[in-house]
């Protein structure tokens, strides 16, 4: 004689059959981007009026490419200077010295309160307000001077306004980056008897890199774009060198063209790097919802996967 177990709960749910939500929408989602991309893309290959010859004429042009490098250049030195003015202006933010943090607060409240066009042309123009650069003993002998001009080139105008105006925003994404990694980290390094420099050299930074780099590579591609407007100051980077080409040709439209193409390459490079870099930065970090990167979840709960 066979006995019939009761049903249990466990067995009412391995029981269930679990049907997938429908998204009658998605597809016309779908369609509506595949038909705007074929669109654009037909547009870009069928209208006379982009010139693709004399972009590609134009592409690897020596005055384009000394632009180029130009940019590179002055994106580099500045985010270089930026990037240690930044961490300076965070440390000072987080003194217990309340002159320290007032001196980083007015910084960073000038330099992000007013536009880098109008710095740059301050810096340009400093020589009206500093005719002549003096160091010496006050109200004694003078050991060195020179002509505000001879020291404001257009190399030197647009280094300082894109460097000092950077360094507000980096100061703030290292503090918000510093201030992110949890108290007892320092704490128990305090209690092993390390110095303040080791532990935040060793423990503090480390940590905060995982939070700083991404919004950080955001400022060094949004800077090596906005360097664009050093063109103000007649300093020869990618924009002012197309500018100077299509000044003479009539060619506009081309020149832009090929100068966004390059500015693309650049920003692609760049955002590769930055993903390589965030992954490195990601090792030891386990990774939660099911294996899925916090990006990857997001995308899921936004189109509805879940």
């Amino acid at each position: 004689m066979t006995s019939v177990l009761p049903k249990t709960r466990q067995d009412d749910e391995h029981s269930m059959v679990i049907v997938r939500r429908r998204h009658p929408w998605r597809w016309a989602g779908w369609v509506a981007a595949a038909v705007i991309v074929v669109s654009v893309a037909v547009s870009f290959l069928t209208n006379p009026n982009y010139q693709w010859g004399i972009v590609a004429g134009y592409l690897f042009d020596r005055r384009i490419l000394d632009g180029l490098l130009t940019t590179l250049k002055l994106t580099a030195v500045s985010m270089a200077i930026a990037t240690v003015l930044g961490l300076v202006l965070a440390t000072m933010r987080l003194s217990d010295s309340r002159l320290l943090r007032g001196m980083a607060g007015a910084y960073v409240w000038l330099f992000r309160g007013t536009p880098i066009l109008v710095q740059l042309i301050l810096w340009y123009n400093l020589a009206i307000l500093v005719p002549q650069v003096r160091l010496g003993v006050p109200s004694g002998p003078t050991l060195w001077s020179a002509e505000t001009n001879d020291l404001i080139t257009p190399w030197t105008a647009a280094i300082l306004g894109l460097a000092l105006n950077e360094a507000a925003y980096l100061g703030e994404i290292i503090r918000s980056g510093i201030i992110s990694v949890d108290k007892g980290q320092t704490e128990a390094a305090n209690a092993l008897g390390m110095s303040r420099l080791v532990t935040f050299r060793r423990i503090v930074l480390p940590q905060a890199l995982r939070v700083i780099v991404p919004p950080a590579s955001n400022e060094a591609i949004g800077l090596l774009k906005y360097s664009s407007v050093v063109s103000v100051i007649a300093l020869p980077e990618l924009l002012y060198s197309g500018q100077l080409i299509y000044g003479r040709t009539y060619e506009t439209i081309p020149i832009l063209l090929v100068v966004c193409i390059w500015y693309l390459v650049v920003v692609t490079a760049l955002t590769m790097l930055e993903s390589r870099l965030e992954r490195r930065l990601g090792v030891g970090f386990r990774p939660t919802g099911h294996g899925l990167s916090r990006d990857r979840r997001w995308a899921r709960w936004l189109t509805g996967n879940r």
